[in-house]
């Protein structure tokens, strides 16, 4: 009985001392990637220009890069990379729509056609889809958008149909901040290419 006593002691010591190693070690956090890196998600990789801040990972987003605010400008402008899965996402059509439609004029009232460019082109082999809009960003609810309303902002989108489903890249910001990004995020669109 005193050898089963013991034995058993030892073991509760090792599984203590076990349990305790594994709480000092916290969990890895997933880093960014180093500014201008390559960064990849469903079967595409791309290259964010080095002046970008890439922050850590979000839910539901492959990138996240931050862009500082232009000369008068106090609010930085973002990039989110947005990837589910193959077949996931919906049609390039319904997103469009639904990035125009987080959009009002300045007078509250709809956009029409007339106030979006899209265009429709292939690069590196894969069809893009290019959103220009802008106006009073409205957003897409807490998790997507402002919680009030932003007069005079813009966003430039892109989906990039890719061989494991669309690539989402989503510019918004103050209309001075994301036209001084403008250059920048046509070359990363035109970086993106298949793994």
């Amino acid at each position: 009985m005193k050898r089963f006593l013991g034995a058993m002691t030892i073991l509760a010591a090792v599984g203590l001392a076990q349990a305790q190693q594994t709480q000092k070690a916290p969990p890895a956090a997933a880093q960014p990637a180093p500014q201008g890196a390559v960064a990849e998600a469903g079967g595409l990789s791309w290259t964010a220009p080095k002046e970008w801040e890439a922050l850590p990972a979000r839910p539901m987003r492959a990138a996240t890069y931050r862009i500082a605010p232009a000369k008068g400008d106090t609010e930085p402008a973002e990039l989110a990379v947005f990837y589910f899965g193959q077949g996931q996402g919906g049609a390039v059509d319904a997103n469009v729509k639904r990035w125009v439609g987080q959009f009002q004029k300045a007078d509250g009232t709809a956009l029409t056609d007339k106030d979006v460019r899209t265009k429709k082109e292939t690069l590196n082999g894969l069809a893009v889809t290019t959103v220009d809009v802008k106006g009073t960003y409205t957003g897409g609810g807490p998790m997507m958008g402002p919680s009030s309303p932003k007069a005079g902002s813009r966003l430039l989108g892109i989906i990039v149909e890719g061989p494991e489903g669309p690539l989402f890249f989503k510019l918004t910001g103050t209309e001075r901040t994301v036209a001084g990004a403008e250059k920048g995020f046509r070359k990363l669109v035109e970086s993106v290419k298949k793994k």
